[in-house]
């Protein structure tokens, strides 16, 4: 897909022009700005409103034109809308249709009032939207943008929770000032429902036009981004599209890279090596690749677009191994918004584990039958269902027959505590009794200075590692230590117990920088190398050449493809030689 998020001065654009560069660029879909804030077409609602710069297109109809000159050509457009915001005009109009701050302001940006989506303007008059579209036009789908309570605006102010008169009735209780966990079950419910009844009002006047949205939607949408002043986290993209196919692997994932550096800087190109990481980590994990700039490819010719073609026609042309690609890893990881998932996720990844990620609230909707061993990062008290197989778990993980008798979790507490091996304790360390078996003990904690007084360390009885049935928990924050402090020893301790879980599903001699990611189509086994080397602080620099190396694949793989160098790969011995890797190599193996 290719979106070209409008200005309202765009009306007038020759889409002939943009349609020839969706067509070289690879791309098959045009998301293009429909309604919300702005009509492209010549609305007749009177809570729409026409884009005057529609006058300067002769049909004075550019959905209606972008709609014809699409079908020409074989390409899909579908509509972008943002029900959002209203202008001022009509939020006078329908205050019962606004955000209201605890404080009792409405938001105001750029002259633009916020919505919520509990009230009408949502629950009904978006419906009438889509009904005068589907009457006029052929979609092939639909996206709304920003559809949330606003509580965030674009300069990343929070405002509190909507104190509107439709959540005050709907919530049933006083409404809190910011948001707490009565709260986001009420919006996350809120706006659950109304993807639903988007997603059944479209089935049922075109069933061919899917709704893109969030992960309960016809297709899985997650935007890659960057953002000024916010941590990179260099798997975001990675991680986010697992999360959503192994949820729901038969579903579709898109996932909207945006070709600028952040909102505010909207005329800045992102680096072209950051932008392919999106792409690459997009189709490796079974997501479609999206494309998303603001006006039209002539008026901004990001930097970035050049790769963006390559990898997109690098994807269309190798449709059949990425129709239906689905995750084919054994080990799954739980996803939780902590440093002690991160650690565990960067932990798999350099040790050349593949993994799936599922979001710790799916986890009874997902099946886990198919992993052979499942880790939990930290996570207090989990629900696995009849899950029987192997379980790594840390921190305060709750497991069955093991009896915490004690914490400690802040930097005073833990400080100078080590394992036998002088294995040093960061973030947290519990102390449990069990019956199993444990190994792996603490030290006693003793003086850290001056030097003269460092010494006292006695071993204890409290084990570092416990062995309870198919259950191994490391009762400490393993993962948050190697995040934070970038040790090895973490690293790897926590990796081995992986491993005697559940078996490597591949061996090689690449290093910890190529990322191995593995799934299945109809084109076979399908093992995606993802060169890393280019990770570093809050950028992605050129990766550097890799290899040739060595990879071992289960005995059952006869033939390896490698389609990015076009190379047919020998195998001897249950091994395949790996050409020199650049940016990533795509092998099939059947």
């Amino acid at each position: 897909m290719f979106q070209t998020n409008l200005r309202e001065i765009d009306a007038g654009l020759d889409v002939e022009k943009v349609l020839d560069y969706l067509v070289e660029f690879g791309a098959d879909t045009w998301l293009l700005s429909v309604g919300g804030i702005l009509s492209n077409y010549p609305t007749d609602l009177d809570f729409q409103t026409r884009n005057p710069y529609l006058a300067e297109r002769p049909s004075g109809d550019l959905v209606g034109d972008a709609v014809k000159a699409a079908a020409r050509r074989g390409i899909r457009v579908m509509g972008r809308m943002d029900f959002s915001k209203i202008d001022r005009r009509r939020a006078e109009a329908h205050p019962d249709w606004c955000f209201v701050a605890p404080t009792g302001e409405h938001q105001v940006y750029n002259g633009l009032t916020s919505v919520c989506p509990s009230g009408d303007y949502y629950q009904v008059k978006l419906f009438e939207v889509l009904d005068e579209v589907l009457d006029r036009y052929p979609l092939d789908g639909f996206f709304c943008n920003w559809m949330s309570f606003n509580e965030v605006d674009y300069s990343r102010r929070y405002w509190g929770v909507c104190h509107c008169v439709a959540c005050a009735e709907a919530y049933g209780k006083p409404l809190p000032e910011s948001r707490d966990g009565d709260w986001q079950r009420f919006s996350k419910g809120v706006l659950a429902d109304l993807t639903q009844r988007i997603r059944d009002h479209l089935a049922a006047r075109r069933p061919e036009a899917p709704l893109v949205l969030g992960d309960q939607a016809d297709i899985v949408f997650h935007e890659a981004n960057n953002a000024v002043g916010r941590p990179l986290w260099h798997h975001l993209t990675s991680e986010s599209v697992s999360a959503a196919k192994t949820y729901r692997p038969s579903v579709p994932v898109l996932t909207n890279s945006v070709g600028f550096v952040d909102m505010p800087y909207r005329m800045a190109s992102e680096d072209p090596n950051h932008f392919a990481q999106y792409l690459l980590q997009a189709i490796a994990r079974g997501a479609n690749p999206s494309t998303y700039i603001m006006g039209t490819p002539s008026d901004n010719p990001y930097a970035c677009l050049q790769v963006a073609g390559e990898l997109t026609r690098f994807h269309r042309d190798h449709a059949e191994v990425y129709t239906d690609l689905v995750p084919a890893a054994e080990t799954l990881l739980v996803r939780d918004d902590s440093a002690e998932f991160q650690g565990l996720y960067l932990s798999l990844l350099q040790r050349h584990v593949p993994f799936d990620v599922l979001p710790r609230d799916r986890l009874l909707e997902a099946d886990l039958g198919r992993y052979r061993v499942v880790v939990l990062p930290d996570l207090g008290a989990v629900d696995l269902g009849g899950y029987g197989g192997g379980i790594v778990a840390t921190g305060g993980t709750e497991v069955a027959g093991v009896r915490r008798i004690a914490s400690y979790d802040d930097e005073e507490s833990t400080r100078s505590l080590h394992l036998e091996g002088g294995i040093p304790v960061f973030g947290a360390f519990h102390v449990v009794e069990t019956s199993g078996e444990v190994g792996l003990r603490a030290l006693s904690r003793a003086p850290y200075g001056p030097p003269e007084k460092c010494h006292g360390h006695v071993q204890l009885e409290h084990p570092g590692v416990v062995r309870q049935g198919n259950v191994v928990l490391l009762p400490w924050t393993v993962g948050r230590s190697y995040r934070e402090v970038g040790l090895s020893v973490h690293r790897d301790l926590f990796v081995d117990e992986v491993v005697r879980a559940g078996g490597p599903q591949v061996e090689t001699d690449l290093p910890e920088q190529v990322e191995i990611v593995l799934g299945r189509s109809a084109a076979g086994f399908v093992v995606h190398l993802l060169n890393r080397s280019g990770d570093t602080d809050q950028r992605f620099a050129p990766p550097v050449r890799i290899g040739p190396a060595e990879l071992r694949l289960p005995d059952a793989v006869h033939e390896v493809q490698a389609l990015r160098s076009g190379a047919r790969l020998p195998i001897a011995d249950g091994r395949v030689r790996l050409p020199e890797l650049d940016l990533f190599e795509l092998l099939i193996c059947v």
